[in-house]
């Protein structure tokens, strides 16, 4: 009888778990995405374009620089941050590949260097204050996400971002705090800044 009841409550899980997933994918599956645009154009900063990628899990191919730097995958969040700190910076990452979460190490401490991004690292609520040209790293996804700090004041920073999503805008701003001597940018899942080694 037990028995019975196992595979009747393991039957009903399996169900909603699926109905889950149809409904989420229905759900997504209308979102105006115009195909046409993937690739185009839909933003700048400091001379480096920001790209156009229809739903956030396209992958138009790898792009590669003329010297073999892997820069990332066509048109996702990463391959934009890489693209800015090359082409501005000529920065190559020591380790170029990876998900957007992983630009940020946890065990690295406040101020020192990332060696997989050979950047100084800084976590969210550092007594060193974000500055434009910093990759901010967010926990939004089991990816993750990285922008290029675009602005900043005393109360907020912009961001500048590709791969926000078929609608959403290539710009965000997010308050910044200061409070016993350190700064904590106000948003869900923000990790920490990389910035570029004076």
């Amino acid at each position: 009888m037990l028995l019975k009841y196992k595979k009747v409550f393991f039957g009903i899980w399996l169900l909603s778990v699926l109905s889950y997933y149809t409904l989420n994918s229905c759900t997504f599956a209308n979102i105006e995405i115009n195909e046409q645009k993937i690739g185009n154009v839909i933003d700048e900063f400091n001379g480096v374009k920001v790209y156009y990628n229809g739903s956030i899990y396209n992958v138009s191919g790898r792009n590669i620089a003329k010297d073999g730097y892997n820069l990332g995958l066509k048109y996702q969040c990463v391959e934009f941050i890489k693209r800015y700190y090359y082409q501005r910076f000529n920065h190559k990452m020591p380790n170029s590949y990876g998900h957007a979460k992983d630009f940020f190490d946890p065990l690295v401490a406040d101020g020192k260097i990332n060696r997989q991004r050979n950047l100084l690292q800084f976590h969210n609520g550092s007594p060193t204050k974000p500055k434009v040209d910093d990759i901010i790293v967010l926990n939004w996804t089991s990816y993750g996400h990285v922008a290029i700090v675009s602005n900043v004041t005393d109360n907020e920073i912009e961001i500048v971002q590709q791969n926000s999503g078929p609608n959403a805008n290539s710009r965000a701003t997010f308050p910044l705090i200061f409070k016993d001597g350190k700064w904590t940018i106000e948003g869900f899942g923000v990790l920490g800044y990389l910035r570029k080694i004076s």
